[in-house]
């Protein structure tokens, strides 16, 4: 049987960008589920904000993600019949975040400072790929979440739109304290974490960043994995 992840210990800060990198089938996209609660790890336990996620219900687990955690996947996950300013609208109001104008007016602002306001009125299917990418960034972005979980976030960018979406992912460890795990195959952005990872054939490794990265100042452990 193929071991996806062997024995893998991780922490995950309060404040902090990790990334993780590695090959093609090394495992990263596995880690990540089993993080953000979507994937059950077949030994040990994984400790979100203090809570045992596999400890809990299904419908616990997804009330966890709902309140704590922002996505943002490969496949954007986009709604296909609504427009990228209903697309972030609709998460804070489902979880009752804000009213209706105000939720407008947030969604507005990130997708002005993601570069794509004049693009809030247009449906998925009328969007580029990069301009879906900025647009699930956004909607993952726009509750403020405790817990962001991003898998290859700027694989349908250049590089200057990258680093634009990197720098809100940033500005959400740094600013808000958020705890951002990134998992890619690009090597630039290794100067925008402060920790990065290497995965390959299930060990995991840590990796020094590239000069220029910020150290941030980190809390206390908001993920772990931990084996058993």
């Amino acid at each position: 049987m193929h071991r996806a992840l062997d024995k893998v210990s991780l922490e995950l800060h309060a404040g902090e960008v990790l990334l993780l990198m590695g090959p093609s089938g090394s495992g990263k996209s596995t880690l990540l589920a089993i993080l953000a609660g979507l994937l059950p790890p077949s030994e040990g336990r994984v400790l979100a904000l203090g809570q045992d996620l596999w400890a809990m219900s299904e419908r616990q687990r997804h009330e966890f993600r709902l309140r704590h955690c922002g996505f943002v996947f490969q496949g954007f996950n986009l709604f296909p019949a609504m427009s990228a300013l209903k697309q972030l609208e609709i998460v804070l109001r489902l979880g009752e975040l804000t009213t209706p104008s105000e939720a407008r007016r947030r969604a507005q602002e990130l997708l002005d400072a993601l570069g794509i306001g004049d693009k809030a009125q247009l449906g998925p299917e009328q969007l580029s790929g990069g301009e879906k990418q900025r647009v699930a960034v956004a909607r993952a972005l726009i509750k403020n979440p405790t817990l962001f979980f991003a898998d290859e976030p700027t694989a349908s960018l250049d590089w200057a739109r990258g680093r634009e979406v990197v720098e809100q992912l940033r500005d959400a460890a740094h600013e808000r304290q958020a705890a951002v795990f990134m998992v890619s195959h690009d090597p630039r952005l290794r100067s925008c974490a402060d920790r990065v990872y290497e995965l390959e054939d299930g060990h995991l490794r840590e990796s020094e960043t590239e000069p220029g990265s910020t150290e941030s100042d980190r809390g206390s452990p908001t993920v772990s994995s931990q084996r058993q």
